[in-house]
């Protein structure tokens, strides 16, 4: 990537790096995962906002939600910000601009914005601008395509680095919004460094007491269990191995839209005694269900936005060094192989599931996974966020390690 572009105002910009301050939404856990990381490197302000029917008429920063050694500030925002018509006649940038910048009078902060409709709010930061594009936002349902890619154009002119989490995002960037390719330093998610094993281990870790009566092998689904799970696939697979346990772990009550699939959901979930649902978990017990797991399966469904970005569930089981099989419903898990193996069908995933089972559900490549989940932890993306920041700005960042983050 190309860093000696010159960014906006970089006559306000003091000569090292003092602080960031991140416009976020606590809803997504891979944000929050990301501005903890950043903590350990560089003093963190973190906002969320609190959207209200009146929101542009009440003061103050609301409350104040912890994530480890992380502080979020929730702010007040006005209903209909983020709509397209709304959005244009509530001004309430000039709001959220003077709340992120009160602690910074000169606004020469690195600010990164994890969102596009906060476009004119980034157009005001005098400072160097980072967009963080967690998702392709322009197929989220209920926002039209060409005003997110208007939003995005503007972000993308304005931003001194824009940092998308896929290079199938980055590739929609360039193509159209009219992001230089020079700007961009792709940041896929990644994995806590606490959830690293310490050495490599072959063999899975006893299951948590809530699934410790399942006969082994076991294979395990991680996540949230909704629309992007091919429940079919799924199904089928699991009629097909009488021989397996399966343990789905994570929320199982989200909607999904597809009648066919959804039914194919209810009937997994009443089959009972080898097939297990925990329901929702704290997001730091989820490595002891990964580690314990014979094998993973991640049964991505092809649709968008998900197909398009970072699978946080990839790099989670990464670190566990389990064994993965997945679906093609993730185009970055396409490029993941040895390190999974993808399989395009039913029957394509039970022979996987047969040939693991005659291996002992030891691949010989768990050390191959636990030297890459080195590499691929939120503390190193935060890293090579900030570096590329200074070395964009021509200077060396002075780091506040060990600062509490407060909003």
């Amino acid at each position: 990537m190309t860093k000696t572009f010159a960014p906006n105002n970089t006559e306000l910009i003091r000569r090292d790096i003092q602080a960031c301050t991140i416009l976020l939404d606590t809803r997504s856990p891979w944000l929050v995962e990301f501005a903890r990381a950043l903590c350990g490197i560089i003093h963190t302000r973190a906002f969320s906002p609190d959207i209200a029917l009146w929101g542009r008429f009440r003061r103050g920063s609301g409350r104040i939600s912890s994530f480890g050694p992380l502080s979020v500030s929730n702010f007040p925002l006005q209903r209909g910000y983020f709509s397209e018509g709304l959005g244009r006649l509530v001004s309430e940038d000039r709001r959220i601009f003077a709340r992120l910048a009160i602690d910074d009078q000169t606004g020469a902060q690195p600010f990164i914005c994890c969102l596009p409709h906060y476009a004119r709010v980034a157009e005001k930061w005098r400072g160097p601008v980072v967009y963080y594009v967690t998702d392709l936002f322009r197929a989220y349902s209920g926002w039209s395509p060409e005003h997110i890619s208007g939003l995005e154009h503007s972000m993308c002119q304005t931003a001194t680095l824009v940092c998308p989490n896929s290079q199938r995002i980055a590739d929609v960037l360039v193509r159209d919004s009219g992001c230089d390719p020079n700007r961009i330093l792709i940041l896929p998610n990644a994995v806590r460094q606490e959830n690293l094993l310490s050495s490599p281990s072959s063999s899975p870790m006893p299951l948590p007491p809530d699934a410790g009566d399942l006969p082994r092998p076991v294979a395990g689904v991680i996540g949230n269990l909704a629309q992007n799970t091919d429940w079919e696939l799924t199904e089928q697979a699991v009629n097909s191995t009488p021989w397996l346990s399966w343990l789905f772990v994570g929320p199982y009550s989200g909607p999904i839209s597809d009648a066919s699939q959804a039914s194919a959901r209810a009937r997994l979930i009443a089959v009972g005694g080898r097939v297990r649902f925990t329901g929702p978990k704290p997001y730091g017990d989820l490595k002891d269900y990964a580690r314990a797991l014979d094998v993973a399966i991640l049964p991505y469904r092809k649709r968008e936005p998900t197909y398009s970005g970072s699978s946080t569930r990839f790099y989670e089981h990464l670190a566990a060094c389990r064994p993965m099989i997945a679906s093609r419903g993730f185009e970055e898990l396409l490029h993941k192989a040895p390190l999974l193996r993808l399989a395009d069908s039913p029957e394509e995933l039970v022979k996987a599931l047969e040939e693991l089972r005659s291996l002992g559900f030891n691949d010989g490549l768990t050390e191959l996974r636990w030297e890459t989940s080195m590499q691929n932890i939120w503390e190193e993306r935060a890293r090579q966020m900030i570096d590329a920041v200074q070395s964009a700005m021509g200077y060396a960042a002075t780091p506040f390690v060990g600062r509490p983050c407060h909003g």
